[in-house]
């Protein structure tokens, strides 16, 4: 593992400065960041809760990424239309290496990731409803706002190339509408990830990125079961980085397509599997993500 012995200055910082150019395109922050997620828009009786454990893997290169998560959401009645609250719990093992520059990387480490919280509050269409006037409701149109934040609480180490913590917070607003068309919903949301500054990066160094923006589409079928299954795509451009000012890789821009589906067991249980892989890189920065999860449901009257 590289550490800070390797100065930036000459021909190990051109090296180091390359490593690190390497290792973004490998490893893009990863599917915090960049994760497809349907239904962000979607209504729900106030006052339901939902707690989620799953495991999930992302392949990038040779390095594998392997989380196990746990989620815990809140419905609640925000100005007369419906919200929700999310906070996740991610545990991170990273391995895998490569040979950059003539030099063999490895990487391995384990641990807490950055935690995330994310609201989404609608607008327009999604009215608070209670379990029981929630049977009656049929979706048209619904338009809604939301903010994810990562919490650099992951496990870090300053001498590594790359950590599952990230030492820097992101924020992340968005916008999106839903529409309903028979058992069909068409989700179109767009959204702009801006990031704070690692400024202990490889010994105090300083390692910064512009935003990245993207756009995502889903279309999502319901059976009369609840059961629901979707098919999304996303668009992601921006996120040139610096080191110490300097930049060191060119603006992102990438296509990726995926899979989600919900599956209720009972009336309180649901198993959830997704997949996504990149369809198009210009920087070479795709992975590949699959994903199960339980998720148990209460409150609310239920």
């Amino acid at each position: 593992m590289l550490n800070s012995a390797f100065p930036l200055q000459g021909r190990s910082g051109w090296i180091l400065s390359g490593l690190v150019a390497a290792f973004i395109s490998l490893l893009p922050g990863l599917p915090q960041a960049q994760e497809i997620e349907a239904r962000t828009y979607s209504n729900a009786p106030v006052g339901i809760n939902f707690i989620s454990a799953g495991v999930a893997q992302a392949k990038a290169g040779n390095y594998t990424l392997t989380s196990e998560v746990m989620g815990l959401t809140h419905i609640f009645d925000a100005g007369g239309q419906s919200g929700k609250i999310t906070l996740v719990f991610p545990y991170g093992q990273l391995s895998g290496s490569s040979s950059i520059g003539g030099r063999t990387v490895n990487a391995s480490t384990e641990g807490l990731s950055d935690p995330l919280i994310k609201a989404a509050i609608n607008l327009y269409g999604a009215p608070a409803l209670n379990l029981d006037q929630f049977k009656g409701y049929q979706q048209d149109l619904i338009v809604g706002v939301s903010l994810a934040a990562s919490v650099p609480w992951g496990k870090y180490n300053d001498n590594q190339l790359i950590n599952v913590g990230a030492n820097r917070w992101f924020i992340q607003p968005g916008l999106g509408v839903s529409k309903a068309l028979g058992p069909w919903r068409l989700e179109l949301a767009g959204a702009g990830i801006f990031y704070t500054s690692n400024t202990d990066f490889m010994g105090g160094n300083s390692l910064s990125q512009n935003p990245v923006y993207s756009t995502q589409t889903h279309a999502i079928y319901y059976f009369q079961n609840t059961a629901w299954i979707s098919v999304d795509a996303t668009y992601f451009t921006g996120g040139q980085s610096y080191l110490n000012g300097n930049p060191i890789n060119g603006n992102q821009e990438n296509w990726r397509f995926g899979t989600t589906m919900s599956y209720p067991v009972n009336r309180h249980n649901s198993i959830r599997l997704s997949a996504s892989t990149g369809a198009y890189s210009r920087t070479n920065n795709s992975y590949d993500l699959y994903g199960i999860s339980w998720q148990y449901r209460f409150g609310g009257g239920l």
